[in-house]
């Protein structure tokens, strides 16, 4: 019996914002990490980007979106939102600040519109790889277009 087809909420605004994506599925019931996903399907990692949430000093959240296999620099971080200091939000919060679970979260559809940052290293890309917003889905489409989707911005925000 062939697996049905999900669309996500991620799918939903590409498509309403009339963006051209590409839809990967791939079996998987439990949180990877992005790096394991990517060798799975035999992808590029520097084109596979996991997306990170913070919460600023201020209290204001913030969605940074790196490649899979980087680190984030919280200083850096902090400073393209101009805020003093970033931090990590707990794995516990990741369902009440953004909608999704861990593993599946997308800049895309969240349940409030937080600022997104993008690694500057996804404008040099033809594609890139987002989750769809549930484990097992992906998205692939043009970094540019993905930016206009969120409504992000393009800086420096990982570790040397």
């Amino acid at each position: 019996m062939a697996k049905k087809e999900i669309k996500t909420n991620a799918m939903r605004i590409l498509e309403k914002h009339k963006i051209q994506y590409e839809v990967i599925y791939y079996e998987c019931d439990e949180f990877k990490d992005g790096i394991s996903i990517a060798e799975t399907l035999g992808q590029d990692p520097e084109q596979c980007f996991k997306t990170l949430a913070t919460k600023g000093k201020s209290g204001q959240y913030y969605v940074y979106v790196l490649p899979v296999a980087d680190e984030l620099d919280l200083k850096k971080c902090a400073k393209a939102v101009g805020e003093k200091s970033v931090e990590m939000i707990h794995v516990k919060e990741i369902n009440q600040v953004t909608g999704y679970i861990r593993g599946s979260t997308t800049a895309l559809g969240m349940r409030k519109k937080y600022p997104v940052v993008i690694h500057k290293s996804a404008r040099n890309l033809e594609e890139m790889i987002v989750s769809g917003g549930k484990i097992g889905i992906q998205l692939k489409l043009a970094p540019k277009d993905y930016q206009k989707a969120v409504d992000g911005i393009f800086t420096d925000i990982i570790k040397e």
